[in-house]
């Protein structure tokens, strides 16, 4: 990047399972009223605004006309990202990087307790010719890539439930975490099949909330804060659409995206130079080869560093300390910036019982979920 971004406010709802008494507007609002205040600025003051949303999801057509008002952006600049919080975040890094803006708020929700036939919305994804008219689901996509990553990694369905048992466990001391919990391998283990090797307990819950961020040119973010963590680097890329023509063992979209970050961010040894992730981990496998294919495991090795405790919250490289998706729950466009959030706590020293000791960079990545070989990855510090 030309010059370093910062984050200077930063705001969330608690993630839940259902917000029956909450609108998106009202956890919108909600969020944003805390990044504002954070930033110490009003919307007046903030130069364009994004929101990250996909609109059949939503339920709404062209959705950024249904955000200005609860992000104080009536008639101001407002556009929408159809993708993952982080690559919203990084769309506002490149407009500051312009020139032209020197402050931008970028928001993402989740109202999906409001979606009554979510398999069926995200079915709507696959390739209509090949794989809708089987009548499956994206879960039913994701056994057949587990299966796929555990036969050509070596890595096991008990290494995939200790992912499960770490993530749930490290939500409960996240108070915005929704699926807390103390399992066993074998709770996990013998949950229900849902796509063989797949099973209940190691896809991740729906969840709802919002987040908001308040970004700024490094001049700026240095006048209103006095502790702004730093966007030091964000790529992110797409893969072969086609589920039948990739290789769908690996997260190619995941180790592109790294390796860009990191020579933004000047790191050449991401073991060494961070100190602890938030991966996607929406299915409990998915946490393996993000692992793996993020240059933080060796082929292979990423269940064992689970199973030997490298990953847990004690351990030498924490991984999803907040819980993940798992534990938080599974916020669709508002994963990444639930991800992000906790980082931010965390490089603030304010992440409580999770903290993480001596946390200084660390690694925030997200996948935008069945069939897309799409995800982002941001490199963050408070240096």
């Amino acid at each position: 990047m030309k010059e370093r971004v910062g984050i200077v406010g930063i705001g969330v709802t608690g993630f839940n399972s259902v917000s029956p008494s909450l609108s998106f507007k009202e956890l919108t609002y909600t969020a944003a009223v805390k990044a504002y205040g954070e930033a110490g600025l009003h919307p007046k003051q903030i130069d364009s605004f994004i929101t990250a949303s996909e609109d059949f999801m939503e339920g709404y057509s062209i959705f950024d006309e249904y955000v200005p008002d609860q992000m104080g952006a009536v008639m101001r600049p407002v556009h929408t990202v159809t993708a993952d919080f982080l690559q919203a975040l990084g769309v506002g890094c490149m407009m500051i990087n312009t020139g032209r803006f020197t402050t931008i708020a970028v928001e993402a929700h989740s109202k999906a307790s409001n979606v009554k036939t979510l398999d069926e919305v995200q079915a709507f994804a696959l390739d209509p010719v090949y794989l809708r008219p089987l009548k499956e689901n994206a879960k039913f996509v994701a056994g057949l890539e587990m299966k796929c990553f555990l036969e050509m990694t070596g890595n096991t369905e008990e290494q995939c439930a200790r992912v499960v048992v770490k993530n749930k466990k490290n939500s409960q001391k996240n108070p915005n975490a929704a699926y807390g919990a103390e399992l066993s391998v074998d709770d996990v283990l013998n949950s229900e099949p849902i796509s063989t090797p797949l099973k209940r307990l190691d896809v991740s819950e729906r969840a709802d909330g919002a987040i908001m961020v308040v970004l700024a040119s490094e001049a700026e973010a240095r006048a209103l804060c006095k502790n702004p963590i730093w966007i030091d680097g964000i790529a992110w890329f797409s893969g072969n659409g086609n589920l039948w023509s990739r290789n769908i063992a690996e997260a190619d979209y995941a180790r592109l995206a790294m390796r860009k970050a990191c020579s933004m961010a000047g790191i050449s040894d991401p073991r060494k130079e961070l100190h602890f992730a938030e991966i996607c981990d929406e299915y409990s496998y998915k946490e393996l080869q993000h692992l793996e294919a993020l240059g933080l495991a060796r082929k292979g090795e990423a269940g064992y560093l689970t199973e030997s405790g490298v990953t847990s919250l004690d351990g030498d490289f924490p991984v999803n300390p907040s819980g993940g998706s798992l534990g938080v729950g599974h916020t669709f466009e508002a994963s990444g910036g639930m991800k992000l959030y906790e980082a931010v706590l965390q490089l603030r020293n304010q992440a409580g019982a999770r903290q993480v000791k001596d946390a200084k960079r660390c690694l925030v990545q997200s996948w935008r979920g069945v069939p897309t070989a799409t995800g982002a990855v941001a490199i963050l510090s408070n240096e």
